[in-house]
């Protein structure tokens, strides 16, 4: 009793710590209100747990005179509004509640994290957040309502998939046609000057039917592009066309003329042009209607996993159709199929990602496909030097035991493999598919 009263009569400066007081600063916001809605405590992917959270609901005091319910959410201290400021851009700009929950997750908000503002998942969390946006200045019982009915509108529209361009599977099919007419063609019927001539215009012909078709069709990039993809691009297209025939010639001594030019794998890759839209396409609708009926981003990312795989499945059986039906009609068998297989898994990786904005590790892998089919060709020739015969030495095992076709094959193939496990990571993420869908 002693101690009560010697606490009571204890002046300002003795005061309790914990004792209700006046705020520091104007209105209610004082420093322990900031403490609640601290960076860390929005986004903190522990904070989760309900544990903690009512640990940290406990820390606050109560209002004299009012009971506070544990992990209750205050009048005056409200984390979603909160959390809204802080995206306030893409609350505005937000055309359903699916981008507002891709742009959370691109920001490291997870489930576990939608946990601390009272919501099972991401989802939901960004639905409330939809919802709020756009009837802030409204009733509690409109707001609830009209939300329900804008989200359900919102997700029938999503289920259809996104919508792609008219006539976009014409125009796929104009690099096989014009490989078909302008190059092969060119090249089988003339010689001489003539037929160099006959291959840059067939070059140039095929150029402007590819980029028509990578700009109309589901292959078409929205979002930032790196230039050197492009040539990257160009000069792998080149090695499948004389680069096997001249490390060929350069490993058994010459070459001693012109070395042989491989028709068949450019016209494969060319075709397969309209299936990789394809499957662009289906990867994308199937994706969008995952994302409208997903719950969870776990559980998007589980259902996304095998439909990339399934997709990326089906065009390489589909190019490696092509490639032999290629080689049959122009006479040059099953030669240059498995470089051309590679080189078909490459490019269609690095474009998916750029669609889907990732842009740099498909051009970084293009980039070190060169290199290296740069360098194999680099060494092969400098291993003709006098005592720089261990330079050529990798490359002329690879060549012996499988043929020169299989340099080709395991560059573009590895760096194809690391693009499939970056895939598996980016595009399995809902932020990746936010523009598609839109």
């Amino acid at each position: 009793m002693s101690e009560f009263r010697t606490a009571s009569s204890a002046g300002p400066e003795e005061a309790v710590p914990d004792a209700p007081t006046t705020p520091a600063s104007p209105g209610s916001w004082d420093t322990r209100s900031e403490e609640v809605l601290s960076d860390a405590a929005l986004t903190a992917g522990a904070a989760g747990s309900d544990a903690r959270a009512g640990s940290r609901a406990a820390d606050v005091p109560a209002v004299k005179g009012k009971a506070r319910r544990p992990g209750g959410r205050r009048g005056a201290v409200d984390p979603v509004k909160a959390l809204m400021h802080r995206h306030r851009e893409l609350c505005e700009r937000a055309v359903d509640p699916l981008e507002i929950a891709a742009g959370l997750e691109a920001h490291g908000v997870t489930d576990r994290t939608a946990a601390r503002f009272r919501h099972r998942d991401v989802f939901s969390l960004a639905e409330e957040m939809y919802a709020r946006a756009e009837r802030d200045d409204e009733s509690a019982s409109g707001a609830s309502g009209g939300s329900s009915a804008s989200a359900l509108s919102q997700s029938a529209a999503q289920a259809a998939g996104p919508r792609g361009p008219v006539g976009w599977a014409a125009f796929a099919l104009l690099p096989g046609a014009g490989c078909a007419l302008a190059g092969v063609a060119a090249l089988d019927l003339t010689s001489g000057s003539a037929k160099l001539f006959a291959g840059v215009l067939g070059a140039l012909a095929v150029g402007v039917a590819l980029r028509v078709a990578l700009r109309q069709g589901p292959l078409r990039v929205f979002g930032r592009q790196v230039p050197a993809t492009r040539a990257w691009t160009g000069f792998l297209l080149a090695y499948a066309l004389i680069g096997e025939g001249l490390l060929d010639g350069v490993l058994s001594g010459g070459p001693d003329g012109p070395w042989p030019l491989h028709t068949a794998p450019l016209l494969g890759l060319a075709l397969a042009v309209a299936p990789a839209a394809w499957c662009a396409r289906v990867f994308a609708v199937q994706s969008a209607r995952t994302l409208a009926v997903s719950r969870g981003l776990d559980d998007f990312a589980a259902a996304v996993r095998p439909l990339l795989c399934g997709v990326f499945a089906v065009f390489l059986a589909v190019l490696t159709g092509l490639l032999l039906a290629s080689g049959a009609v122009l006479g040059e068998g099953t030669r240059g199929v498995g470089p051309a297989v590679a080189l078909g898994a490459l490019l269609l990786l690095a474009r998916l990602l750029e669609v889907h904005g990732f842009p740099d590790a498909g051009a970084l892998m293009l980039g070190a496909a060169c290199a290296a089919q740069t360098l194999a060709l680099a060494t092969a020739l400098g291993g003709r030097l006098p005592g720089f015969g261990f330079l050529s030495a990798p490359v002329e095992g690879v060549a012996s035991a499988w043929g020169p076709g299989a340099v080709p094959v395991l560059i573009c193939g590895g760096a194809a493999a690391v693009l499939l496990a970056h895939a598996m990571r980016r595009l399995t993420r809902a932020s990746a598919h936010a523009e598609v869908a839109r």
